[in-house]
């Protein structure tokens, strides 16, 4: 037998239609908190330039998501999340919101201590494609500072980039994971007045640093990203148990 018999190293050769892969991702979306049921989609436009991929990908991931009974279209409106019954969905290295077993507290130690090796590794490794990459994000979510969900969606897609820019594959699915922690609570925080324009202010500040190909500043500034994440989830979460 050959190694590319073996299925495992078969299913890697082999590419997938990127049809499948939005689809895949917008599930991910779902089943990580950050879309609900309910929720509108953003346009097609606004959200190929999040996932960065062309309209036409977006459409027929949509129209898979729909066939499934996940996603509801409807002529002159707004697609929207029909169920969130989407399965088990593997984020990173594990399902989704299988890191929200974990207490904040352990969480956040973990995210500062993988994050700041991630962050620095790709302040070095960094090329002009993904920082282009990363222009574009800062672009949409520039666009997204009054809309929550549409700027959590590319904030999730920049997050990545940063990491995949790493060139460690399974750090970046790692941190990845990691990113997804208590989304719900992240969903609200930037909902919060200014929320959003800070997240977005923290983002050029990491882009500057990777830019300039120094780990030390882009680590520094990723830390400071992720403290605010852990304050605001933190004061979210104690207002919830005092309701």
């Amino acid at each position: 037998m050959s190694l590319t018999e073996l299925p495992i190293l078969r299913e890697a050769i082999v590419k997938r239609p990127i049809t499948n892969v939005i689809a895949d991702k917008i599930a991910g979306l779902i089943a990580s908190g950050i879309l609900q049921v309910g929720d509108p989609l953003p346009s097609e436009r606004e959200l190929a330039s999040a996932l960065n991929v062309s309209r036409d990908a977006v459409r027929g991931g949509v129209q898979i998501l729909a066939a499934r009974g996940i996603l509801e279209i409807s002529h002159g409106a707004r697609t929207r999340v029909r169920s969130a019954d989407v399965g088990p969905v593997t984020v990173g290295l594990a399902t989704a919101r299988a890191v929200d077993a974990y207490d904040l507290d352990s969480v956040h130690a973990a995210r500062l201590l993988i994050e700041r090796q991630v962050v620095a590794d790709a302040a070095r490794n960094i090329g002009p494609r993904e920082l282009a990459l990363l222009d574009g994000h800062l672009a949409t979510q520039k666009s997204a500072l009054d809309d929550p969900v549409r700027f959590l969606i590319s904030d999730r897609a920049f997050h990545i980039a940063v990491y995949r820019a790493a060139a460690n594959p399974l750090l970046a699915d790692f941190s990845t994971d990691l990113y997804g922690y208590m989304m719900e609570y992240r969903r609200r925080a930037v909902a919060r007045p200014d929320a959003i324009a800070t997240s977005y202010a923290d983002h050029v500040a990491i882009v500057a640093a990777l830019r300039a190909h120094d780990p030390e500043a882009a680590a520094a500034a990723f830390a400071v990203h992720t403290g605010r994440i852990y304050t605001t989830t933190q004061l979210l979460i104690e207002e919830g148990d005092g309701a």
